[in-house]
């Protein structure tokens, strides 16, 4: 009975400072952050028709926000209950919370990934805390007395899944993990792991599927691709300029002459911007579609180290943050093009608050630990070991947790693009989340 108190008083206490944190975040932040992505979204949402550039439930869910709204609050009210919950399904479950649970809450609350970040109309910050709410539900989930919880981490992680174009890659460690908590006992892994597998990716294609019927038709995805590679070429040339082009030279020598000698000039690890949208750029595109692939696959072929050169630079820019000064950090206030901003009734907002949260609370954190994907990378692989060594029922989800977002990282090797932060904050959140879930203390 002695002991049953201070368990409850640190659990409601915990609750507590989750709950407080959250509705600090939105009072500080309110009513949330836009720049360029989030105008585009949210003016996708407002007119119905996505184009396929961004995930298109980005759009549908800020076209609901703008429709009972009319703004991005309700969206950034939804992205912050998502991620407060991941910590309180935790809370939930049958372990049993301690005071070091208590200061894990303490300081959660206080970084940038849970006061600022659910506040900024991102997919990036969708995709992660969908991420670790469908983990964690997972984990309560692989409790006994909680199974109904399951088809709640179906749909949070079909949500992630929906949220990031290469979010797929977290589908077969949530399906493993699932498998290995739930079919132990009775040697059901295999099929286990499959059944909650195609449920998610079930749920996922009929969302996305419904989607697309709002779908313009533009070639969104397929410019994407195009645009990687060229950015691929520029960086390879520009570490060997005497590369030759000789299929775009036949086929497409207008793209061949701006790559060798404006591309490689204009490349950087930092954002692929200064390439793909340099005005001297946009006649080319189309008519080099198939060709940039084609002469792309010829050189990485050819000069495959060159290639892990170049990508390796990119991706070290982007996992590092070494250039803070050239690497979006954060974003506060709201920016867009006018267009879109009239669109959808917007007026750029940088006011004496959003002043104070940046020169107070924002920037005085780049570059510390706060925000270092290094950190909560060892952290959250401090985190795995101890999982995996324990391999307790409801450990292989937070496993799988640390395991997806890895992957999922580690994909940035080959499609990132530019080296802002809130790509790879996934990482941050599944290591908080896993520490978090290690401060409890182990049922006997």
């Amino acid at each position: 009975m002695i002991a049953a108190k201070p368990m409850a008083s640190a659990r409601a206490v915990t609750a507590a400072i989750l709950v407080a944190g959250a509705m600090l975040s939105l009072a500080v932040n309110y009513p949330g952050h836009m720049e360029f992505d989030g105008i585009m979204q949210l003016a996708e949402g407002h007119s119905g028709v996505y184009s396929n550039w961004h995930p298109p439930v980005m759009s549908w869910l800020l076209g609901l926000s703008d429709a009972l709204h009319g703004d991005a609050w309700l969206f950034v009210l939804f992205d912050t209950v998502l991620g407060t919950a991941a910590f309180l399904f935790l809370l939930c479950s049958t372990r049993i919370p301690t005071w070091l649970t208590v200061l894990a809450a303490l300081v959660i609350v206080a970084l940038p990934q849970l006061l600022l970040f659910p506040s900024i109309v991102w997919k990036d910050i969708l995709f992660a805390n969908a991420t670790i709410a469908g983990f964690c539900c997972l984990s309560l989930a692989s409790e006994a007395r909680a199974k109904w919880l399951l088809p709640g981490a179906i749909i949070l992680l079909a949500l992630a899944v929906l949220a990031r174009q290469n979010g797929i890659v977290m589908l077969p460690c949530a399906a493993f993990a699932y498998g290995m908590a739930a079919g132990q006992r009775d040697r059901s892994i295999t099929r286990r792991s499959l059944l909650f597998g195609f449920a998610v990716f079930a749920v996922a294609f009929a969302g996305n599927s419904l989607l697309q019927l709002r779908a313009s038709g533009e070639l969104g995805p397929t410019r994407q691709i195009e645009y990687l590679q060229i950015y691929d070429m520029a960086g390879m040339l520009k570490a060997q300029p005497e590369l030759t082009l000789d299929r775009l030279q036949a086929q497409a020598p207008a793209m061949a002459h701006f790559l060798r000698n404006t591309g490689r000039n204009l490349y950087t690890p930092a954002q692929q911007d200064p390439v793909v949208f340099d005005a001297r750029i946009r006649p080319l595109i189309f008519p080099s579609l198939g060709t940039v692939g084609e002469q792309w696959r010829e050189l990485v072929a050819a000069h495959p180290l060159l290639y892990v050169q170049v990508r390796a630079q990119a991706f070290a820019w982007l996992f590092l943050q070494r250039h803070p000064e050239q690497c979006l950090t954060y974003t506060i206030g709201v920016f867009g093009p006018d267009k879109q901003m009239k669109q959808v009734g917007q007026a750029q907002r940088y006011d004496g608050r959003d002043e104070w949260l940046e020169d107070h609370y924002a920037q005085p954190l780049v570059g510390t630990p706060a925000l270092s994907h290094v950190m909560f990378g060892l952290a959250g692989l401090i985190c795995l070991i101890v999982l995996l060594v324990r391999r307790d029922t409801s450990d292989w989800p937070i496993a799988g947790m640390l395991v997806a977002s890895s992957l999922y990282v580690l994909s940035y090797f080959f499609i990132g693009v530019a080296c802002e932060y809130r790509y790879l904050l996934v990482m941050d959140m599944t290591a908080l989340a896993a520490m978090f879930y290690l401060s409890f203390r182990r049922v006997r």
